[in-house]
């Protein structure tokens, strides 16, 4: 019996999330760092500094990007870790992945990028110090596998980084939903001549774990430390986690 899994509301088999999941990127791909922009005021950036800051990463480190998409994280931590370090940005969608390759070459970064599903990473055991995954673990189909990869590649002593949109603080609950199902798509529609994958991006956070949820799937994963962070009244949280 194929397992089903949501995309967004709907219950769907996992094989057909996982084409669903892929259509949507490639539609959004070109118009995705215009409408991060526009759909966050700008604030996606403050967030991905929040995490290369409490990621807590030196120069001569390793990091491993997955999901990375367009490449604003690996950018940040290439910066970070400095040329005795390294980063490799990941992403399972070729039309994203190739934006950010292209981007990170304009910027004059040596990042290896690697076409790869979060839930299969490519790589042996222990070779990072840190794991980020941005905006991603939400579109993934396992997420408790994905998690375990991660901390798998991650050295005793690494840290995991999940940066993803959460559960907003309830007094905002209903302005928040309005944008979300109204403007939302509204601006897909207009900008990204797509407004159904942003109706699913809306749907999708809400059918993602909230915060005390989502730590308790690292801590599962494996993890011997968890904590989080909650930005823009929690919209957005950022969840760490530990392997030591």
């Amino acid at each position: 019996m194929n397992k089903t899994t949501d995309f967004g509301f709907q219950q769907v088999p996992e094989e057909e999330k996982v084409r669903r999941v892929a259509g949507v990127f490639d539609s959004v791909a070109r118009s995705y760092d215009v409408m991060n922009d526009l759909m966050s005021v700008g604030l996606h950036r403050y967030w991905k500094r929040f995490t290369v800051e409490k990621s807590m990463v030196r120069p001569g480190d390793r990091v491993l990007d997955v999901a990375g998409g367009t490449g604003d994280l690996a950018s940040l931590f290439a910066r970070r870790v400095g040329e005795r370090g390294g980063v490799v940005l990941t992403d399972i969608n070729g039309s994203m992945l190739a934006l950010g390759r292209d981007r990170l070459i304009d910027e004059a970064l040596v990042v290896p990028v690697v076409q790869c599903n979060g839930e299969r990473l490519p790589f042996a055991p222990d070779s990072f110090d840190c794991v980020c995954v941005g905006f991603g673990l939400r579109n993934m189909t396992r997420k408790d596998a994905a998690l375990a990869e991660m901390r798998r590649v991650l050295r005793p002593g690494g840290r995991l980084m999940v940066l993803e949109f959460s559960r907003v603080w309830q007094p905002l609950a209903p302005l928040y939903d309005a944008y979300s199902f109204n403007v939302l798509p509204r601006m897909g529609e207009i900008v990204a001549k797509d407004g159904a994958s942003y109706r699913y991006l809306a749907e999708s956070i809400r059918m993602h774990p909230d915060q005390e949820s989502l730590k308790a799937m690292v801590l599962g994963a494996g993890f011997d430390y968890a904590d989080y962070f909650n930005l823009a009244a929690g919209i957005v949280a950022l969840h760490r986690g530990v392997k030591y």
